[in-house]
């Protein structure tokens, strides 16, 4: 006589599924919305400059970022050596690690893992992190790492998958309506970027690199973005603190000491 044992998972375990859908559902907000429409972009880009339809689906999981993907493919189309484009896509994904180093205090609790938050850091974008420190207050905690998983993990996939559609699609285009589509990503990026600056600090250094990233795209090209990220970075954290000490208020609270406090 046999019988069969059923094991329901725990309430924990049907916690974090269901925070892992609701993370999924942000495929329909805006940000995703706007990149989706870019990735149909991209696919058009990579049709123009020779590369196939694998290989632009295997970038869009591998490399994730759209302006690494796009460096990489003019690098490849300029004839670079492999160890020029690599160099190239890694410094480009450097500008991610601040991303990532503000949003792991916020999504990690004392039980996750941090092998767990290697994994997810891959998904860390501009769209990914825009979207996640967005909602991740109004998440508790412990599904936090969930909520940010299904999001990040549906957007990959489904703009993977859009490129492969969409490879000989966009061929029928103008070349106009390609590049707007793809157009659409920077400036979704810059008005988020400036919606969700919450602190001073982040609006000067925005303002110093809108005015200095052009006028240094002619005086110093190559170098432009390097001096305008360093230095305007390093500018607006003296301009804030200047002005915090004539106000006498006190230094802005750090992601950790946040995270330290929720705990």
């Amino acid at each position: 006589m046999s019988s069969s044992i059923s094991v329901e998972p725990d309430g924990h375990e049907r916690s974090q599924l269901l925070w892992f859908f609701t993370g999924m559902r942000g495929l329909f907000s805006l940000p995703a919305m706007i990149l989706m429409v870019s990735f149909i972009g991209f696919s058009g880009f990579a049709l123009q400059s020779g590369i196939s339809r694998n290989e632009a689906m295997f970038m869009t999981v591998i490399i994730w970022a759209l302006p690494a993907k796009m460096i990489l493919i003019g690098m490849m189309s300029s004839g670079a050596n492999l160890l020029a484009c690599f160099l190239a896509v890694s410094l480009s994904s450097i500008r991610m690690m601040p991303m990532v180093a503000s949003l792991v205090p916020e999504m990690r609790s004392q039980r996750t893992p941090t092998w767990l938050l290697l994994i997810l850091s891959h998904f860390v974008a501009i769209t990914a992190w825009v979207y996640a420190m967005g909602h991740l207050k109004t998440v508790p905690r412990e599904g936090r790492v969930a909520f940010f998983a299904g999001f990040g993990i549906t957007l990959v996939a489904v703009n993977t998958l859009l490129v492969g559609i969409c490879y000989g699609l966009v061929s029928s285009f103008p070349p106009l309506v390609a590049g707007l589509l793809f157009f659409l990503t920077p400036v979704y990026f810059v008005a988020s970027i400036w919606a969700t600056g919450k602190q001073r600090v982040v609006k000067i250094a925005f303002v110093i690199g809108i005015v200095s990233g052009p006028l240094l795209a002619v005086l110093l090209p190559g170098f432009d973005i390097l001096i305008a990220g360093l230095g305007g970075g390093t500018l607006a954290y003296l301009i804030d603190r200047q002005m915090r000490r004539r106000r006498g208020e006190p230094s802005a609270i750090s992601p950790a000491e946040n995270v330290a406090e929720e705990l």
